[in-house]
């Protein structure tokens, strides 16, 4: 029985990276089924999806990607449209980008978002030396992520931690692979993140 993450990333139509390791493999179900899930997914008609529905299918994708519940993305949306002489777009992007368990994610703690999630939420994830239970706890430039020592020496961490030595981080995140902490060295740049088209999303709320 195929994931019901798999099935996510293949209605997007793309990787969303939501099963850690194994999207990076021959074993990603967006390799090996190209195609939406359902028995009319891999028919090669399909009917052309409207303005709304383009809207909405680039709405779920990001909110997928970055494991948040219909509400706290609207709220998300809602509040990068609220900020005066600003780019909706970009502070989207940023705060999504800034929160703690993306970051987590990003530096390679994590193998996925959603085990991010759990280690924030479980009170594993450090800011500052500081712990932190809230997975949305917004981060900024200067302040520095760790794990705990106690969860570093679980065997589930022992077993990701090559990953974690291996993992390349993007440029606005500092890993410091020795002690294990990761500072956020810089806003992140959203120009480079084009596989989503923000205006979309953005358009699609102001019409809700």
């Amino acid at each position: 029985m195929t994931d019901s993450k798999c099935k996510l990333c293949r209605r997007a139509g793309e990787k969303l990276f939501l099963k850690g390791d194994r999207c990076f493999t021959p074993k990603c179900a967006v390799v090996r089924k190209p195609y939406p899930p359902g028995i009319h997914g891999s028919g090669k008609r399909r009917r052309g999806l409207s303005e709304y529905g383009i809207q909405l299918k680039e709405k779920q994708k990001l909110r997928n990607m970055y494991h948040l519940g219909e509400n706290q993305f609207r709220t998300c949306v809602e509040n990068a449209m609220n900020v005066r002489g600003a780019d909706a777009s970009t502070k989207l992007l940023e705060s999504l980008s800034l929160r703690l368990d993306n970051v987590l994610f990003e530096a390679g703690f994590a193998a996925s978002r959603s085990i991010a999630r759990q280690l924030a939420s479980h009170g594993h994830a450090l800011v500052n030396n500081r712990k932190t239970t809230v997975p949305s706890h917004m981060t900024r430039p200067g302040d520095v992520i760790s794990l705990s020592q106690a969860i570093w020496q679980s065997e589930v961490m022992k077993k990701a931690e090559d990953m974690f030595q291996q993992h390349k981080a993007p440029e606005w995140v500092t890993v410091d692979k020795q002690a294990k902490t990761a500072a956020i060295a810089s806003l992140p740049n959203t120009t480079k993140q084009t596989s989503f088209n923000i205006k979309l999303i953005i358009e699609y709320y102001a019409r809700t």
